[in-house]
């Protein structure tokens, strides 16, 4: 008796440890539940409170999650090594290599004349052009695109690029849903369909639905955008710009009118002479200010320019420009004596070189003392070809010029030596910021070399005979702008990246794991057929429509399309209607995703250049986001019936 006693005993021992471990296990499982929709709701609040950068905010939510063991390092990191973040890199350095290399400004320009003005029809123009790309590339790559060309055509037209930039990132979803490879939703859709036995959707089965999208993004953001965004950044702008562009210094001082520009052939007698042998000073009243070398082939593609300061001892070849300053009749009578050839062209271009005013101090170690003699060419390898003092311009006969204080000098010289100017110096104050005004000059020479790049990234993405991943893509035009000179520098193709939109993606990404780890993602949606399935089909399709695009917000799109397909396929079943109509509201909830900067990378690729803040996405996008859902609940069934 005792032996069985024991072995009872010895049993309920084992199902109590065996009870306390399940108890255990459950409460940790609602407590990691609880936390992460805590976590969750802190960050929106911070997000809508903007009191800390966004993506401070996304890392401080990804450390939390990380010490509470609910996401391990792996999980945490995923988000930095995943393929839309790399995309996102190397579209920003595609992006900034179409703005430098002058091709936005083109492109822009062209956008502009066909609205003649009309600040309704480029809005309009804007729309329709990205949401017809957003049709055949991804909606990422369609907006790194058009955010180069919206940005330089809203300098152009002085008015701020917020205004268009966030309807672009709509846009480019909006587009999306014309075609089945517009989005990934759409192809996960048609995957559940395929799988559980129905007819397969067409390429341009979603194009009526399309259609209505955007019609509705037209009547929404046209509006709301005039109204919430780029109020307040244009006048922001405008206080912080204080520095003349390099135009504006060129039409200030007339140097257009002072500046010729001549080839030296090959039986010039200057071939072989040094820049000192000339002794063009003395003899014309001349100055060089450019030796420029060109290297063109012959389909007038890839063109090398290459832009001197002209030395004592540099020596003319054959085939050199030389960019001459002074009398028109001096230089007419120089360039007949020597067989140089004038050029129809002699406008003066900043690939290399640039120019800057700078102010001569009071206590100017130069003052009093003629330009030939105050060394500053010599010192720092650029020229002096204008003096601006007390209102008058001077550009003629300025070596034997005595500098005063107060004097506003106008050098010209390669921006690195100009940036020298700035920093080494206490006799003057160099006006503007060089680097800046270096960084804004465009490369228009390599124009026609980034515009292939462009088209041939556009063609892999899109071509499915051509077996390259849309990162791989990317990554490769990125580089292949670097490396073909789009840029002035390696650092400058750097300086395009946005991080903050960079680290915001990264670190929330995360955030879907952690949603579906704890079971918060399959709560939502299992809920969602108990609390709708008995009210019958269209207020089920409302449903799902409205808990997918709830889901959207804090979990990448095609992570929520897959999560919830299969859900509106049975709920479709159960209420014994055709399943089309639901899935269609799957991937419009999944790609409708208006509210928040980082439920797609458009959205957030947007955020930093239109300088928007979460609640702007909260003003324009959100009531987007509400009416597309109402409005697709009655359309779906006419377009699908149940």
């Amino acid at each position: 008796m005792s032996f069985f006693f024991r072995i009872f005993a010895s049993g309920y021992h084992e199902i109590t440890i065996v009870h306390a471990i399940l108890f255990t296990t459950r409460n940790i499982f609602y407590f990691n539940m609880i936390l992460t929709l805590i976590v969750l709701l802190v960050t929106v609040i911070m997000f809508v409170v903007g009191r800390l950068r966004a993506d401070i905010v996304a890392l401080c939510a990804l450390s939390v999650l990380l010490l509470a063991g609910i996401l391990t390092p792996e999980e945490a990191l995923s988000g930095f090594s995943s393929k839309v973040v790399i995309m996102m890199i190397g579209l920003f350095v595609v992006g900034g290599a179409i703005l430098q290399t002058g091709l936005a400004k083109v492109a822009s320009q062209r956008i502009i004349r066909l609205s003649k003005g009309n600040d309704i029809k480029l809005f309009l123009l804007v729309i329709l052009t990205t949401s017809f790309i957003g049709a055949f590339v991804s909606n990422t790559g369609t907006v790194a695109l058009m955010m180069p060309i919206v940005v330089s055509m809203a300098a152009q037209s002085n008015t701020s690029p917020g205004k268009l930039l966030m309807p672009l990132a709509f846009a480019s979803s909006l587009g999306g849903m014309l075609t089945l490879i517009g989005t990934p939703p759409n192809l996960v859709i048609q995957e559940a369909l395929t799988d559980a036995g129905f007819e397969p959707l067409s390429f341009f089965s979603f194009f009526p639905v399309g259609i209505v999208c955007i019609a509705l993004g037209i009547i929404v953001l046209l509006p709301l955008s005039r109204i919430f965004l780029g109020k307040d950044k244009k006048e922001g702008r405008r206080r912080k710009s204080k520095s003349k562009s390099m135009d504006e210094l060129v039409s200030e001082y007339k140097l257009q009118s002072y500046t010729e520009a001549y080839r030296i052939g090959s039986h010039s007698p200057l071939v072989g002479k040094t820049v000192a042998q000339l002794d063009l000073r003395n003899k014309y009243g001349l100055s060089i200010i450019e030796i420029r070398k060109e290297l063109t082939n012959t389909n007038r593609i890839m063109r090398q320019v290459k832009q001197n300061v002209p030395k004592p001892s540099t020596v003319l070849r054959v085939g050199n420009l030389l960019y001459l300053a002074g009398d028109t009749d001096k230089m007419e009578a120089f360039a007949a004596e020597n067989g140089l050839a004038k050029l129809d062209d002699s406008s003066v271009d900043f690939y290399d070189i640039g120019m800057a005013e700078l102010v001569l101090m009071p206590n100017s170690r130069i003052n009093g003392i003629r330009l030939k003699d105050s060394g500053i060419g010599e010192q720092y390898n650029i020229n002096v070809v204008g003096i601006r003092r007390h209102g008058d311009y001077m550009l003629k006969n300025l070596s034997d010029q005595k500098l005063l204080a107060g004097d506003v000098l106008l050098v010209q010289g390669l921006w690195s030596n100009i940036d020298k100017l700035d920093m080494a110096e206490s006799d003057w104050v160099v006006l503007g910021r060089p680097i800046e005004q270096a960084s804004k000059v465009t490369l228009n020479y390599k124009a026609p070399v980034a515009a292939l790049i462009m088209l041939l990234m556009v063609c892999m993405m899109v071509f499915d005979f051509i077996p390259v991943e849309p990162v791989t893509a990317v990554i490769v035009a990125g580089l292949l702008m670097v490396l073909t000179g789009c840029f002035r520098n390696v650092e400058a193709a750097y300086k395009t990246i946005k991080w903050e939109s960079i680290v915001l993606i990264a670190a929330m990404m995360p955030m879907s794991i952690a949603l579906e780890k704890t079971g918060v993602s399959t709560l939502i949606s299992s809920s969602l057929v108990n609390a709708f399935g008995n009210m019958g089909p269209m207020v089920l399709l409302a449903g799902v429509y409205y808990t997918t695009t709830l889901l959207t917000m804090f979990i990448s799109n095609t992570a929520t399309a897959v999560l919830m397909a299969p859900i509106a396929m049975s709920a479709a079943s159960q209420v014994g209607v055709s399943p089309y109509a639901f899935l269609f509201a799957v991937t419009l909830g999944a790609s409708m995703c208006f509210a928040s900067p980082f439920s797609t990378p458009p959205n957030a690729l947007v955020m930093k250049a239109g300088q928007y803040q979460f609640m702007d996405y909260i003003k324009v996008g959100l009531p987007l986001q509400l009416l597309i859902g109402l409005v697709m609940t009655f359309v779906l069934p006419l377009l699908f019936p149940f």
